[in-house]
Order: structure tokens, then C-alpha cells, then sequence
């Protein structure tokens, strides 16, 4: 039991060197969706296989565990894309890309996964990086899980080698918590020595971009994983939203590099959007709630239709419907006056009036952040657009 706890823990791996920007706005969409891509704010060049990868991932919670079955299935559609394609670097072991640190953003859950795995691989508050040195007299995998910046941390060694361009062999040797607040480590309570060959494992990297942005490796235990070097800035922000750590610093960033990017203003996107949070603090009225668009979908429909959908209990909705006209550059002027509660065919109209001005900060056709009614932040996700 303890060892396959720390070799599911070891078992992943992925790379990504500079920064990915945010892919354009939804005009150029198709554009996008048939080219090479470099992002002018980070110099990257990014495939059009690899770019299907990333956007796949957009979304992914639990770095997996909370995904769809049509986003995992998109993920890994993406995934053999890229392994069958084999326009990666070749002999991934032996080159340079694959030297350093990276950050575990997606792995699969087969029926081995580890205790640790299955503790601490999918749970946002955590980040889980692996280090890859083979480069040096003591060639070592190690893995990394950060409780965060002001508790510490656990790292589980391993002694490496290069079997072939692909393949890792390692051993696991050695593991403790670094805690932040005493000044001496705690050993892991695993007795490696002890464990044999089952101490043992390999890891084949089945991708490595040729930009050193991006990994993909699958390990002895039958697990895929999908590894950065810098994290994507929409999955930061979906992240940091998950484990409600950096949220304001990961959406300033994210907004900040859409300015940079000089791409058209950000405009209000037709599509179901569901809120997944926002800067207010909820009242005691789920009514008021609702009505203010801090609950459920809203549906951006033509000819500047808006509706707000919340699921309420055994089938019943609210439901709220208006106008919207644009005013200028990333804002509008929105009316929703007609709200009901809808039980089937059947709807309970309801006296609600409100008139507020809604500006889009930023805006992918996945995520958009706004800005309305008394300075309120919001963000939302088209979940179609995920999978």
C-alpha cells in the first residue's frame, strides 16, 4: 500500500517553458482553429494539435476528477492526437526540454491510483509539480505536492536513468514534508529500502512540445498525464476559482494579458454561461440572488435576447428574460423585465423590474469575466464550449 501510494504520485510529467496567452476573441475563432498560432505577448508557437489539447483542458477541475464525460473524452481524443501525430521533440529523455519543473494539469484515474493520488492529486488547494533532472551526476524524478506558499510542502525522490528517448526508469529513495513553521524536515513514513523492486516504476514521455511548453506522459501504473511548465492563465483563474486561493491576482492577470494582446474588445457572446463566481456575497433571499445573476445560467440568445435560468427544487425554475443594446466598446445597457417561476408547461409571472449597465472585461468564447449591477465581478464558463 505505501509504495503504490507514492508511485501514483510519481507517475506524471509535462512541460511548458513561457507563457500561454489566452486564444483570441470568438471572431477569429476559425482562424484559429486551422493554423499555427504565435501569441504575440509570449513569443509561443503553438500547434493546431496542441492548441486542441489546451482548450480541451480549459475547465478541468480536480485536475480531471471533476470533468465530464464528453470533456475527458475530448481530452484524450486530444491526447492520441498528438502521440500518433509524433511531431514532438524525438527522444524526449535525452533533450533539454525535459530538464526542470513542471505542473501537473490533468491526469487520468485508473483503478490503481494511490491513496496520495487520490488525497491530493485532485484537490485544486493543492499544486502538484514533478521535477525532472537527468542531466547531472545525480539524475533524479522528484514529486512535488505544495500545501502552499505558507504551510510547505511533500517531495518524494526517486533515482532516475534513461532507458531509451522515451522511457524513465526510476527507484524511489527517499520523501519528507518541508513545513514552513519548523525548521527541520519530517520524513515520509515509507521504507523504501525495504520494498524491492517495488519500489520501482518507469515513466514514458509520449510528447514533448518542440516550444518546451508542454508534456505528455503515461506511467507503469496505466496513468496519462498532462504536465506545463507554466500553468495556461484561463485554467489559472478556474483554478484558483476551485480552491478559492489568488482569484483577484489570476483574473488581473488574465485581463491584463488580453489588453496587451491588441486583439478586438470582448464582446458578449451568444450561449449558455454559467456563473461559477462572482464578488458579492450572497444575501439570505435566493429570490435576490437569482435576480441579480449570482445563481445559474444566463442565456445569451440573438437579437439581444438575455435570460436568467436558476434551478430552484423538484423541477422547478426561475426564470428571468430581458433586452440588452450595446453602448460603446465592452459595455451595454441591460433591461430584464419579465420573471416567472416555471414548473413545467406551467409559469407563476412575477413583479420584477431591473435596469443595469454590464461591461465584458474579457471574453474567449470558454471564459468571460464582467462587470455589472453595483461593481459586481462576475465569471462565468460556457460549459458546450468546454467539451
Amino acid at each position: 500500500m505505501a509504495l503504490r501510494a507514492v508511485n501514483a504520485n510519481v507517475g506524471f510529467d509535462s512541460c511548458c517553458r513561457s507563457t500561454f496567452v489566452s486564444p483570441m476573441p470568438s471572431k477569429s475563432r476559425s482562424s484559429r482553429e486551422h493554423n499555427s498560432f504565435v501569441f504575440r505577448c509570449s513569443q509561443v508557437s503553438i500547434t493546431e494539435s496542441e492548441n486542441s489539447l489546451i482548450e480541451a483542458l480549459v475547465g478541468t477541475q480536480g485536475r480531471g476528477r471533476s470533468s465530464s464525460p464528453q470533456q475527458l473524452n475530448a481530452i484524450e481524443r486530444a491526447i492520441q492526437a498528438l502521440e500518433r501525430l509524433g511531431g514532438g521533440v524525438p527522444d524526449p529523455t535525452n533533450s533539454s526540454l525535459i530538464e526542470g519543473r513542471w505542473q501537473l494539469i490533468f491526469t487520468t484515474r485508473p483503478g490503481t491510483a494511490s491513496p496520495i493520488q487520490r488525497t491530493f492529486v485532485g484537490v485544486d488547494f493543492f499544486s502538484v509539480f514533478q521535477e525532472v533532472y537527468l542531466q547531472t551526476n545525480d539524475p533524479r524524478v522528484c514529486n512535488i505536492v505544495s500545501f502552499s506558499d505558507a504551510i510547505g510542502e511533500l517531495k518524494v525522490e526517486a533515482a532516475a536513468s534513461i532507458e531509451d528517448g522515451k522511457r524513465i526508469l526510476f527507484r524511489f529513495d527517499r520523501a519528507a514534508f518541508s513545513f514552513k513553521f519548523l525548521p527541520f524536515k519530517v520524513p515520509y513514513p515509507v521504507p523504501f529500502k525495504l520494498l524491492g523492486d517495488e519500489a520501482k516504476g518507469w515513466l514514458d514521455t509520449t510528447y514533448l512540445s518542440h516550444s518546451g511548453n508542454l508534456r505528455i506522459s503515461r506511467g507503469n501504473k496505466g496513468t496519462t498525464f498532462v504536465l506545463q511548465k507554466q500553468t495556461e492563465p484561463r485554467q489559472k483563474l478556474l483554478t484558483a476559482i476551485s480552491s478559492g486561493v489568488g482569484i483577484k491576482e489570476a483574473m488581473d492577470a488574465l485581463i491584463s494579458l488580453n489588453r496587451k494582446s491588441g486583439e478586438e474588445e470582448p464582446e458578449l457572446e451568444e450561449g449558455e454561461w454559467q456563473m461559477i463566481w462572482n464578488s458579492q456575497t450572497v444575501t439570505d433571499s435566493w429570490l435576490e440572488n437569482a435576480a441579480n445573476g449570482l445563481m445559474g445560467k444566463q442565456i445569451i440568445g440573438k437579437n439581444g435576447r438575455i435570460k436568467y435560468v436558476v434551478d430552484i427544487l423538484l423541477g422547478l425554475k426561475f426564470s428571468m428574460t430581458g433586452n440588452f443594446v450595446k453602448n460603446g466598446a465592452k459595455v451595454y445597457e441591460v433591461t430584464m423585465d419579465d420573471a416567472a417561476i416555471i414548473g413545467g408547461p406551467f409559469g407563476y409571472p412575477l413583479e420584477m423590474d431591473k435596469k443595469f449597465i454590464l461591461e465584458i472585461l474579457f471574453s474567449d468564447g470558454k471564459v468571460r469575466i464582467s462587470r455589472g449591477e453595483n461593481e459586481i465581478i462576475f465569471v462565468h464558463i460556457r460549459p458546450d464550449a468546454l467539451r
